[in-house]
């Protein structure tokens, strides 16, 4: 299976719009009327499961998110679980998954249950995005972004080096 490089569809749930990343606001304003790269107005499409909207993405192309807010500033889906294994299917397709500027199989996990934000798609509409964020001059989502790249051994303890398992479930809500 190949993604379409673009599509014309976006999928997010617009109801936490005002409380995205200035970048993504704009972005989605802009393809909503027309002014993206594509000249044209992009339909919205969102069933609010992510496999049934990734699955219509990998079908006919466009752009799917979950972002994070400024009540989720790290996103809401796991990245071990949620984010990561559909990232893998949309890259293995031929298409892109961040996090609004990094790339979510670059990230180490910090954590057994930590969260991301996370937007995949077609490899042209996620660049696109991504031209957004990376023409922000935003120091705290440039602060945010830098801090998902920080490498961490999730199964390594700070104060104790001889953890034992029951310490490691204890510590990560296994």
């Amino acid at each position: 299976m190949i993604i379409p490089a673009r599509g014309s569809v976006y999928s997010f749930n617009e109801a936490n719009r005002w409380d995205w990343d200035y970048p993504l606001q704009e972005y989605i304003a802009d393809i909503q009327q027309g002014l993206g790269d594509t000249n044209r107005r992009y339909t919205a499409r969102y069933i609010g499961s992510m496999v049934a909207d990734i699955h219509r993405t990998l079908l006919y192309g466009g752009i799917f998110g979950y972002p994070a807010d400024k009540k989720n500033p790290d996103g809401k889906l796991r990245l071990l679980y949620e984010a990561a294994p559909m990232s893998f299917l949309v890259e293995q397709a031929g298409g892109l998954a961040l996090t609004g500027n990094n790339q979510i199989m670059d990230l180490e996990p910090q954590s057994v249950h930590q969260r991301v934000p996370c937007i995949l798609g077609s490899p042209a509409d996620v660049s696109e995005l991504r031209r957004y964020y990376e023409a922000s001059d935003d120091p705290e989502l440039a602060a945010r972004c830098t801090a998902r790249l920080k490498k961490t051994d999730i199964f390594t303890s700070t104060t104790n080096t001889t953890s034992t398992t029951l310490e490691i479930y204890q510590e990560f809500e296994l």
